[in-house]
């Protein structure tokens, strides 16, 4: 089994390709911690696999949540394994994770990143990639999620991963900032003339942290449930939505769509 967290659709592209080659089932934990249910029981031969982008050099919240909650009576003996996706690099993003699934009684026995197309827009220097630098990527990807699928089927331990420097100040320092300060839906703001009120935004949020469509705007719910995944940003048809002043000129990602 594969449990996956995805917001612009990178993480769920890379998790079907593995839930593809390896013929093992895929769980949303989105969809997972709305309905609670986090006890599962594996069949002999299956893995345990965990997808998720990496959010401020980090796990996203809600997936260190999920290994609060998961329960894996016979976890042990089977091959346990972590991807993540990122725009660059992933700092200690693995040994958090491995942290937390300590407290789950699981350890990944193998460790892969994928450099996937940039979504992060919340701060001023930080944007989508160019189409060329995004199609780099995607092919890269590819090539090197294919030879992950080798190391995940042979159940072979190992790391491939895009650490880079400073992994501590990153994922410490700035990660922590990242939490305290950068995980809110207040900056959302509507433009009204270009929204067309589709409910898409509310539709993509995997947070279920917006209320809207079939005729009315869209409006966050300010519960602090807000990620800033910037699904609903990179999601809507007509980007009408930004982040404040922030997003003012940037462009939209979401994987497979075609503008």
């Amino acid at each position: 089994m594969i449990f996956y967290f995805s917001a612009t659709g990178n993480t769920k592209w890379a998790a079907e390709q593995l839930a593809a080659a390896t013929g093992e089932q895929l769980y949303s934990i989105s969809e997972l911690i709305r309905a609670d249910h986090c006890v599962f029981h594996l069949q002999e031969t299956e893995r345990i696999g965990f997808c998720f982008p990496v959010h401020g050099w980090r796990p996203p919240m809600p997936v260190c949540d999920f290994l609060t909650r998961i329960k894996i009576a016979n976890a042990t003996g089977h091959f346990c394994f972590a991807l993540c996706t990122a725009g660059d690099t992933i700092g200690e993003t693995m040994r958090i994770l491995q942290q937390d699934l300590a407290v789950a009684g699981l350890h990944a026995e193998g460790l892969y990143s994928l450099l996937m197309p940039n979504t992060y827009v919340g701060l001023p220097f930080m944007t989508v990639d160019s189409k060329e630098t995004a199609h780099r990527k995607l092919k890269v990807a590819a090539e090197e999620i294919s030879r992950y699928v080798t190391d995940i089927v042979n159940r072979r331990a190992g790391s491939r991963l895009h650490v880079g420097r400073w992994p501590r100040i990153n994922s410490r320092w700035l990660g922590e900032w990242f939490i305290r300060n950068a995980l809110t839906d207040r900056p959302f703001r509507v433009n009204n003339e270009r929204c067309i009120r589709c409910g898409r935004c509310a539709t993509v949020c995997p947070m279920q942290n917006i209320t809207g469509g079939k005729g009315e705007k869209p409006i966050w719910h300010h519960t602090d449930d807000c990620i800033s995944c910037f699904a609903c940003y990179h999601g809507c048809p007509v980007h009408a939505i930004d982040y404040g002043h922030r997003t003012r000129k940037k462009g939209q990602y979401y994987y497979g769509r075609k503008d």
